[in-house]
């Protein structure tokens, strides 16, 4: 009668092959999600960017003058709320002042535009704060 002490479980080194593919791939997988979620961070900073300075720009030409915070495009209904900043809060938002004006009916100058109020480095070596 053959013995059945020798075919329970695996060996030291069976596990040892396991834990080492399983490392190797945590190893590969780990900066591929980190880099992912990263890009999608800086896409969605360049949407959120992108439609503040669209919307601000509708907002001067509609109401013939800039607004004067980014609130007021929230409270004349232009974006429902202030989107967020890469650095996840929506007060982070640098806006640009400009005494200039689009056109020649604008009354007030006011905000012309917004910048990211974050000073870390995108993955194209510029910094939020620049785009």
């Amino acid at each position: 009668m053959k013995s059945t002490r020798g075919t329970r479980g695996f060996t030291l080194l069976e596990m040892m092959v396991v834990i080492t593919i399983l490392l190797i791939l945590l190893a590969i997988a780990v900066p591929l999600y980190s880099q992912s979620m990263n890009h999608a961070r800086e896409t969605n900073l360049r949407q959120n960017l992108e439609t503040l300075n669209r919307v601000i720009v509708q907002y001067t030409l509609d109401k013939k003058k800039a607004p004067q915070s980014l609130n007021d495009l929230v409270q004349s209904g232009y974006i429902e709320a202030i989107p967020d900043d890469i650095t996840g809060r929506n007060d982070t938002w640098v806006p640009e002042q400009d005494d200039s004006v689009m056109s020649p009916e604008q009354t007030d100058p006011g905000v012309s535009g917004v910048h990211s109020g974050s000073d870390h480095v995108a993955s194209d070596g510029t910094t939020y704060s620049s785009w």
